[in-house]
């Protein structure tokens, strides 16, 4: 594995501590945007180990479901898993309407955890 690939995956499991800590803290919004990005770091990871690299968080994502949820290499419900937490986040950082809650970050940390387990699984695989 590449040490660019390594760094990803440091960041995305780096951010998603960083998710655990805020949410017991109570700062769900801010908890939310970190495991979201734990997750982007995950997908930028497993696309860069397949020399694909994206600037935009929306290219990221199109490109995470068309070769790894699409292609069936990983399950569709990540891509799923992947939109949803973005959505979150969404309302998290930029809604003033609707707050973030306990639930919706439970289930996004759940989400990134489950994303992360299986993008190591996959780079792991790879390095056989």
């Amino acid at each position: 594995m590449s040490p660019e690939v390594e760094a990803l995956l440091q960041k995305a499991r780096d951010s998603l501590q960083a998710a655990e800590l805020l949410s017991r803290e109570g700062f769900h919004a801010f908890a939310a945007s970190r495991a979201y990005y734990g997750m982007l770091y995950a997908a930028q990871a497993v696309l860069l180990h397949e020399g694909l690299s994206f600037s935009s968080h929306s290219a990221v994502i199109a490109a995470f479901g068309r070769e790894f949820a699409k292609s069936g290499r990983l399950d569709r419900k990540l891509h799923r898993y992947l939109l949803d937490a973005q959505d979150v986040r969404n309302m998290g950082d930029y809604g003033i309407d609707r707050p973030v809650t306990a639930a919706q970050v439970l289930d996004v940390l759940a989400w990134a955890h489950e994303f992360l387990t299986a993008a190591d699984r996959l780079l792991s695989a790879r390095e056989v």
